[in-house]
């Protein structure tokens, strides 16, 4: 009869494939039009090599980058392969909107595959479905219903205030509805099992999930490289401007103007993405070229106030705190003239007005991103009139259920329950997709 102690007597069985852990995979691209899409991947990087992470840019060979990638980026620390690594059981993939930048080539129109498909589809190969886990960020602050997603088009394309109700009322207009929604799920790829649809924001919509149970609404992906200050800083007066929109040269007149008759010596820089048509008002710094990334740290830090755009730049003023102006864009001109993508600041003065913020600096704020009182706003924000000489702090954001009010932390989590229980990415997602309220 075999002894009972035999097992602790025999050889100890070597485990099978590599250890348990977790790589990670960061897929970066441009999605929407703008450099926020690849910060924001970078940014995700940060937050999972601080925790620990392997961090991995992997390109197949003789595939180059997809366009932008290779800007001067405030990198993670990683490790560039030309092949999926699998120093550990699971993976993990970053890609902004993974249903256009990483999905398969499919069927019909449209169908293409994204910049990353070949990577994705080969590390799941790898590694495996059940063992890849695919986090997609979503555009922030856009959790729009599809009547709301509707209303904003039209509102954009030009039709008047008035009339958007009537418009959205045709047989016309609930057709095209119903075929967004359809859309939205097959190039969002929310049919995947093991890919996490994560919609970052200032505050959760119960419509947006009541329509689309797939999403997983968090709060922001902070740029965690700012210490956070209140007040408008001393020294020299230096704004900056990260004038990304081509609309801000409809602008910045008005605001050159502002700045001179508020009587206030300030400096401005101006740095965008692309040449101007015209030459900058005196005393303005235009820069087109690139700036290294340690560069824009520093020179963003030490502005007493800066001029944002988008998402990402947004969230690197309020990380750092003190006064900020927003300006994403305008179409049109004269009384037809309204804002291109509004919904970032929206939200955040919906938080912001919910916090106590003085009615007078919000009205400045949001008159400003419409090119309304740039003079008249310009010139108090100069001399720190009111509120914007005693800044307020950063307003509450949420309700956002328990762990998902900070994107960086969730996804860190995310990670770590991967690590500690391979095999489960797509109960993992299933979790995240639960609903916190009926």
């Amino acid at each position: 009869m075999p002894s009972r102690s035999s097992r602790s007597t025999d050889r100890p069985r070597r485990p099978v494939g590599p250890p348990a852990g977790v790589d990670v995979y960061l897929f970066p691209a441009i999605v929407g039009g703008g450099l926020g899409d690849i910060d924001e991947v970078l940014c995700a990087g940060r937050h999972l090599a601080r925790a620990g992470f392997p961090i991995v840019l992997y390109r197949e060979a003789g595939r180059a980058m997809p366009p932008g990638v290779d800007g001067p980026w405030d990198w993670p620390q990683l490790r560039r392969s030309e092949r999926p690594i699998r120093e550990h059981r699971s993976a993990l993939t970053v890609a902004p909107a993974w249903g256009v930048s990483a999905a398969p080539r499919t069927s019909g129109p449209l169908g293409r595959p994204g910049p990353w498909a070949e990577e994705a589809a080969a590390v799941e190969r790898a590694y495996g479905s059940e063992e890849t886990l695919h986090a997609s960020l979503e555009e922030f602050a856009r959790t729009l219903t599809t009547h709301e997603e509707a209303r904003e088009r039209l509102r954009e394309g030009g039709v008047r205030s008035r009339l958007l109700d009537g418009r959205l009322g045709t047989h016309r207009a609930r057709a095209e509805r119903e075929e967004f929604l359809r859309s939205f799920r097959r190039f969002r790829a929310f049919d995947r099992p093991n890919v996490a649809h994560l919609f970052a924001g200032f505050s959760p919509s119960r419509r947006f999930a009541r329509e689309f149970p797939e999403a997983v609404e968090t709060g922001p992906l902070w740029p965690a490289r700012f210490r956070r200050r209140r007040g408008p800083g001393r020294g020299p007066t230096l704004w900056l401007w990260y004038a990304s929109p081509a609309s801000s040269e409809a602008i910045v007149a008005d605001v050159a103007e502002g700045l001179r008759r508020s009587g206030r010596e300030v400096r401005l820089t101006v740095r965008s993405p692309r040449p101007w048509r015209s030459s900058p008002p005196h005393g303005v710094e235009l820069r087109t070229e690139p700036v290294p990334a340690a560069r824009w740290r520093r020179e963003f830090s030490k502005a007493s106030l800066r001029i944002v755009t988008g998402s990402r730049s947004l969230l690197d003023a309020l990380e750092l705190g003190g006064p900020f102006l927003y300006f994403n864009g305008v179409l049109g001109t004269g009384p037809s003239r309204r804002r291109h993508r509004p919904e970032k600041l929206v939200a955040f003065l919906a938080a912001a007005r919910g916090s106590g913020w003085p009615a007078p600096l919000c009205r400045d704020l949001a008159d400003f991103a419409r090119g309304r009182r740039v003079r008249e706003i310009v010139g108090r924000a100069a001399r720190r009139e009111g509120p914007w000489g005693r800044w307020p702090p950063l307003p509450g954001l949420g309700p956002y259920p328990t762990g998902r009010s900070d994107l960086g932390e969730l996804l860190v989590r995310i990670a770590g329950e991967l690590a500690s229980a391979p095999g489960t990415a797509p109960a993992i997602v299933a979790r995240l997709r639960e609903r916190s309220w009926p």
